[in-house]
């Protein structure tokens, strides 16, 4: 599931180059964003591509948000498709991570 990742200033956009984030590729997710999750304070993940999010899906993400927490980062999610941003309301997400339009206004929020 290679990552496209993106440098701005001190964040890092991680571009997920798939369509689904469920049980088939959790776990390659995982492996893969997570050097960055351990390297980054401030990351963004770019859900533009993304159809389909299941539980596994919202689990891992959940995870990499309390990783970056616990290291005194964050993480913010943009690009959100309809599919998923009506799944992350339907299960409450939408009050635990902070969601934008696009990538420019999720860096910014990283300035305030």
């Amino acid at each position: 599931m290679e990552p496209i990742l993106e440098r701005v200033g001190s964040v890092t956009v991680v571009f997920l180059p798939t369509d689904t984030l469920d049980a088939s590729n959790v776990k390659e997710f995982k492996r893969d964003v997570g050097s960055v999750i351990n390297e980054r304070k401030k990351v963004v993940f770019d859900l533009e591509r993304v159809n389909f999010v299941d539980s596994s899906g919202l689990g891992a993400i959940l995870s990499c948000l309390r990783q970056l927490n616990a290291q005194g980062g964050d993480l913010k999610l943009c690009s959100l498709g309809k599919p998923v941003r009506a799944l992350f309301e339907l299960v409450r997400m939408h009050r635990i991570f902070d969601i934008y339009n696009c990538k420019d206004e999720a860096i910014r929020a990283f300035e305030n």
